[in-house]
């Protein structure tokens, strides 16, 4: 059985479990506030071109989002986010634990757009509903699509317009910027938004994300919601060392470059084959829409999701390549999905 359920069946990448066997015996202080973590931060500072930023390490994407958000959030305050997004579906309401609703705005490709916020504004208009405050996206999305500079861009001046708040959950940042396609880069992510986060569990790291704080606001309190929401790890140099050794010669960008090439290769075999693709995503998810007899057939082989229905006798399904995927685990799983044809 292979797995292309997602991109974090497989533990670390060589080098960066050979940073973390390398400092096994150093002792340092806790918390976050190791040498480890102090460089991996700065590193991320240069890299953004955003000397002034706030660097936190966490374990995971749903503890980033949710104290990232509660950070920048009143009582009566709301998010908005497209209605695949991920703090809308796969937190467990995690947000609205916090006390902060998610208004999810429809959206066919995954994506948020200016008009979108806007209406969604202009609906809650009075002090018996909530108060949109700051935008959730994701790059990639949870649809595997990307935003571009423009979009990013355009997003910033309607926040600007509407006293909004643009947070971007970078889970799977590094398969964005690698993207055939893309055009945004480190520093175009601290020029637009008020806070974004860097992804370690699905790139590369045994686990972790990097918060990076760009926002005055939310700065001085910041590590308060960390230790009371128990995402302060006492034994923080772990997080700093994997980010240290995945930053290192551009290791996190090639280790996306080749989810992606190992992506395209699944996706275009798929294509060739005659099987319709439901999203444009150049990244390293895909979702292919299978009879169902075929979709049964291959998760006899194959671990993946059953994303949707399309309509009675077809199923959409998610497929996720990793840092890991080899070239014989694609051209195998096309080989099976042939001679089920």
């Amino acid at each position: 059985m292979y797995s292309f359920a997602n991109d974090y069946s497989e533990g670390a990448h060589p080098l960066v479990l050979q940073a973390l066997c390398e400092t096994n015996s150093e002792q340092t202080c806790g918390y976050g506030l190791d040498g480890y973590c102090s460089a991996a931060a700065d590193t991320i500072r240069s890299l953004c071109s955003a000397p002034e930023a706030d660097v936190h390490f966490v374990v995971g994407g749903t503890q980033a989002n949710l104290l990232t958000i509660h950070a920048f959030l009143r009582s009566y305050e709301a998010v908005l986010a497209a209605h695949t997004g991920h703090v809308n579906v796969h937190e467990t309401g995690a947000i609205e634990l916090t006390g902060h609703k998610v208004v999810a705005l429809p959206s066919a490709d995954g994506k948020v757009t200016p008009d979108m916020v806007e209406q969604a504004v202009a609906v809650h208009f009075s002090e018996h509903m909530v108060h949109p405050r700051l935008i959730y996206i994701s790059n990639t999305t949870e649809v595997g699509t990307l935003y571009s500079k423009s979009e990013l861009a355009a997003l910033r001046r309607c926040c600007d317009d509407l006293g909004l708040f643009l947070y971007l959950d970078g889970a799977r940042l590094g398969s964005a910027l690698t993207a055939p396609g893309n055009d945004l880069t480190w520093s175009d992510l601290s020029r637009y938004t008020d806070a974004f986060t860097i992804g370690g569990t699905k790139n590369g790291a045994l686990f972790g994300e990097a918060v990076v704080l760009v926002q005055e606001g939310v700065k001085d309190h910041f590590r308060y919601y960390m230790k009371q929401r128990g995402a302060m790890l006492a034994k923080g140099r772990l997080l700093g060392v994997q980010f240290q050794a995945l930053l290192k010669d551009g290791l996190y960008l090639r280790l996306a470059r080749r989810a992606n090439e190992q992506a395209a290769r699944l996706r275009e075999g798929i294509s060739a084959l005659g099987y319709e693709l439901s999203y444009h995503s150049p990244s390293n998810q895909i979702f292919p829409v299978f009879p169902n007899h075929v979709a049964e057939r291959l998760a006899s082989s194959y671990d993946f999701t059953v994303d949707a229905p399309v309509g009675p006798d077809r199923t959409r399904v998610r497929l996720v390549t990793s840092w890991a995927t080899e070239a014989r685990d694609v051209d195998r799983f096309l080989e099976d999905l042939a001679r089920m044809q």
